[in-house]
Formats: structure tokens, sequence, C-alpha cells
């Protein structure tokens, strides 16, 4: 047969085209038969969550947020933009807080995670929770257990010397004023706006009035 100057033949055309309608009937079982299936893999990840152990069989890409809202239904800690930026998914963490959805559960094997739950119940307020109420410190209440939980950890940070960009000497101990407060907690947003009544909480707690 003859062929053009790319080197194709009508031979070559039909020959092609059967293969492609032949491949085309095989079953989609058959190939599913001979397709190897790729096992799901998962963890085993142990955490002591509110004082309590707890093993878990999870996906290494599950955030430590997905891991306390999805697998032991603790639903206090928020999602709010899943991106670190609005701190609605704030936890302690070892005594630290941390925001809960950047950082995988995985990671945490072995650490003691504290969350709005373990801080205090009805009946029996952790001394920020009442102040909070006291305050007036939320509106909606979405923001509300991560700006708790930073707010237990900022009054600790500032017991332990930690300065912030708000620290004037960075030689001397830093104090709960407001300027320090503010700064510490500039990363829990609230668009209700709360903002001052969570500082007067804050303020109470630390065992002055602003």
């Amino acid at each position: 047969m003859s062929s053009d100057t790319t080197g194709v033949t009508r031979r070559g055309v039909l020959v092609g085209g059967g293969v492609c309608a032949a491949a085309a009937a095989v079953p989609v079982a058959e190939v599913q038969a001979v397709t190897p299936q790729r096992a799901s893999a998962t963890m085993k990840v142990g955490l002591t969550v509110n004082g309590t152990k707890r093993e878990l069989d999870l996906d290494p890409r599950t955030t430590l947020l997905d891991a306390l809202r999805e697998h032991l239904h603790l639903n206090g800690t928020k999602k709010g933009c899943d991106h670190g930026q609005c701190g609605a998914c704030t936890v302690i963490v070892d005594g630290r807080r941390i925001n809960s959805c950047l950082t995988l559960a995985v990671m945490h094997e072995g650490d003691q995670v504290t969350t709005i739950e373990g801080l205090g119940q009805p009946g029996k307020l952790h001394p920020m929770q009442a102040a909070f109420v006291k305050h007036d410190g939320y509106q909606c209440g979405y923001c509300t257990p991560g700006q708790i939980c930073s707010a237990v950890a900022v009054l600790e940070e500032i017991r332990a010397g930690i300065p912030s960009h708000a620290t004037a000497d960075l030689d001397a101990r830093p104090r709960a004023t407001n300027d320090e407060m503010r700064e510490r907690m500039s990363g829990n947003l609230c668009r209700c706006g709360a903002y001052s009544n969570i500082l007067d909480a804050m303020s109470e707690v630390a065992g002055r009035r602003a």
C-alpha cells in the first residue's frame, strides 16, 4: 500500500482502529480483576486526650483536628478556616497551644492533648470559662472554644516568662498587660467582635482588673 510523506499507511490506520475497538470491548470487571488494588494504609496512634488514653487507627494524613472531631467525637474544637488563620481549632498539647488543623495526628504519638471539654464541664467550669460567661466574652460562640484554650495557654506563657512581640524588655519577665494579651491573642479571630470582653475575662483570671 502507498503511504504519504508522514509514513502513515491505510493498513496501519485500520489495524490501530481494530486494536482500540477490541480494548474497548473488554468488560470492566475483567480489567479490575487483573488490576492490583492498593490496600488502604493506616497507622496506630496513641494519645492522651483530656486525661484519657486513646488508641486510634488513622489514615496518616488525618489532622489532629479531624481525629478529635471525627474519630473521638469531641466537637467542641471547631473547624473554621482549616488553614491556621482563625484559631477556632486551638487546643493545648503538652502545655502549649497549637492550631490542630495544621498538624497531623500521627505527629503527636504519646502527647497530652487538652480540648475545651477537658478544661471544664457544666457545673465545674474552668476559671477562664467562668470569666468568659461573666464578662460576655462570646456572642455566636463558634470561636469561643479556641479563644478559651488560647487564653489559658497565654497566661501560662506569661507566667513562664516567654516574651512576645509586645514585650519591650526581653530581659524582664513579661506581665499580663493589655498590650501583651492582645498581641498573644491576635491569632484568634472573633467575627462578632467580642475582643474587649475577652480581654476583661483574661484580666480577671490573671489577677488584675483591666
